[in-house]
């Protein structure tokens, strides 16, 4: 029996679906019976319980063969980092308590770091914990910067004609989709191989910057040309915060941001083929981004 947390989320769904293809037993963690539903009916075994309880996530892990474990996003949170460390209290506690022998964890490049990294710190954190459970052996993902970060940029275009955001347009990071997250982790919850403590970063294709961004999105929704600005954080908090997101979330975003922009945070590895995936840019703007966008186009 695999447990997924985060079932219903970008990556959670993606593998619990590779895991169910498979033939293997799996349950699914989430708050919401009803949205769990659509990974039921393809075979999983639904737990729905919250990440931020240790009773529950036991529970949850009784009897697992591996778990997924990551910390669900909140964007509206007001207290972001207060919340993450709850979660991976809990998370840590059920996996120990549980007995769970194998984890793998959704991590993020900059991980490394113990400070100034914005959410990632409680990723830096989280891994912490996990390695005082001595019995534990536990993969470290260390992702770079999603695809589907992108997409709020659909209102920006829209609005704006151009996209904009606390990146500095000539920095490049490496780019993942987190379909391709989804899919090594389902891959090295079956095979199993890792032993002790492990990190892996997963850099996508190839390092990208937000002007090449850009034009690979304009080129996908006929904005040929399509230019990318470097907004600065006195114009971009309110306007996030008019978006939905907390003033809190929006804080601890443009200090990540700007640990991209320096530097400071950046991915450890050599790229090649063990941390190279296979979704590019190109089709994610064709078949995500373009989508979102035209979908907000009809409902204008």
């Amino acid at each position: 029996m695999y447990v997924i947390t985060g079932a219903t989320g970008n990556t959670g769904k993606i593998v619990a679906e590779n895991l169910l293809a498979t033939g293997q037993k799996v349950r699914v963690v989430g708050r919401s019976a009803e949205r769990l539903q659509g990974l039921v009916a393809k075979g999983a075994e639904a737990f729905t319980g919250s990440a931020d309880d240790a009773a529950a996530m036991t529970q949850a892990f009784t009897g697992a063969r591996a778990v997924y474990a990551m910390i669900p996003p909140d964007m509206k949170a007001t207290d972001y980092r207060a919340r993450q460390d709850r979660i991976s209290d809990a998370l840590s506690a059920a996996i120990a308590k549980a007995g769970v022998s194998h984890v793998v964890l959704l991590s993020s490049f900059g991980a490394d770091k113990p400070a100034k990294t914005g959410p990632i710190v409680g990723l830096h954190v989280f891994e912490q914990k996990l390695n005082g459970i001595s019995a534990l052996n536990a993969l470290y993902l260390r992702p770079g910067y999603f695809m589907e970060n992108l997409l709020p940029q659909v209102g920006v275009v829209r609005s704006m004609g151009m996209m904009a955001g606390p990146l500095k347009g000539d920095v490049a990071l490496p780019m993942i989709a987190t379909r391709d997250i989804g899919e090594y982790a389902a891959g090295a919850l079956e095979a199993l191989k890792f032993t002790g403590k492990q990190t892996r970063e997963l850099l996508g294709p190839r390092d990208v910057t937000m002007k090449e961004a850009a034009a690979t999105v304009g080129a996908a929704i006929g904005k040929p040309g399509l230019s990318y600005t470097h907004a600065p954080a006195m114009m971009l908090k309110p306007a996030m915060v008019g978006m939905g997101i907390s003033a809190n979330v929006v804080d601890l975003i443009l200090e990540m941001a700007d640990s991209f922009n320096s530097g400071y945070a950046k991915a450890l590895e050599t790229r090649g083929p063990e941390n190279t995936t296979p979704t590019g840019l190109d089709w994610f703007a064709t078949n995500v981004f373009a989508p979102a966008f035209q979908g907000k186009a009809a409902g204008a």
